[in-house]
């Protein structure tokens, strides 16, 4: 292959990603509804199985096939930050709606924000933590960055390893705050909007620790460099959206919102 790009081999994973979104989304309206879980439990595992077979795929064409040449490396590049960027317009769209009510509350709700008879959390116990939680694992990613980079194998999977624990340890504390917490999603706009932002961001966590965890076990076998190492790049880039997501959130939802 004389070219700078990267013909890539036929495969069917574009196919199955899509039919398995189609029955993730099918499938949560069903379980909403009528409480029916066959077509999400469809739906994950074939997102799963995609992911993982995909990943494979592109991780035999960097590492061990060489395919990913400068060119391809800076399309991929530009992949990751759309990718985000799409990701950020996302969780602008909550924002939004937040602003839009906390500036303007409507009759229905007493025109006060928090509504009446809704208490909300204490931004300083529970929602504090947990900042400090995801926003020291911010600093151990870069950590491994670094060790990445100063070759330094044990540091980089010290590293990674740490920030994994920590974003677990956040999912378990914002799941026992929402058996705790004294509204529910049914509790006017408040508390859709809270847990509908939180959750969705509570699922980027989670995302971002399977990239990880994935980051992690191809440290230990040895797959980046200090000049080949985009795989954990992405990794990192991610983790710091879900950071910088989760501040706006704290402070608008849990502090101002209070």
């Amino acid at each position: 292959n004389i070219t700078p790009w990267h013909l890539v081999t036929p495969r069917p994973w574009p196919l199955t990603a899509s039919v398995s979104s189609g029955y993730l989304t099918m499938g949560f309206v069903l379980v909403f509804i009528i409480k029916d879980w066959s077509l999400l439990t469809l739906g994950l595992l074939g997102t799963g199985c995609t992911a993982t077979l995909w990943w494979r795929d592109i991780r035999r064409e960097a590492t061990f096939q060489g395919h990913h040449r400068i060119i391809v490396s800076s399309g991929i590049r530009w992949g990751i930050g759309l990718f985000i960027t799409s990701e950020v317009l996302f969780f602008f769209a909550f924002f939004w709606t937040y602003f839009h009510v906390r500036l303007s509350p409507t009759l229905d709700i007493g025109l006060q924000w928090p509504p009446i008879a809704t208490s909300p959390m204490n931004p300083l116990g529970v929602p504090l933590l947990n900042t400090v939680v995801l926003l020291s694992s911010g600093l151990t990613v870069t950590w491994c960055h670094h060790s990445i980079l100063n070759k330094n194998h044990y540091d980089a999977i010290t590293a990674c390893a740490i920030t994994i624990a920590l974003g677990v340890y956040f999912l378990i504390i914002q799941g026992l705050e929402y058996l705790d917490a004294p509204f529910t999603f049914r509790d006017s706009v408040y508390g859709s909007i809270f847990f509908l932002a939180t959750g969705f961001h509570g699922a980027h966590v989670f995302i971002g620790i399977l990239i990880l965890l994935v980051t992690c076990l191809r440290l230990s076998n040895g797959h980046f460099s200090r000049s080949h190492h985009f795989g954990f790049e992405a990794a990192a880039w991610y983790w710091h959206f879900v950071d910088v997501v989760w501040v706006i959130l704290y402070l608008c939802v849990y502090y101002w919102g209070s």
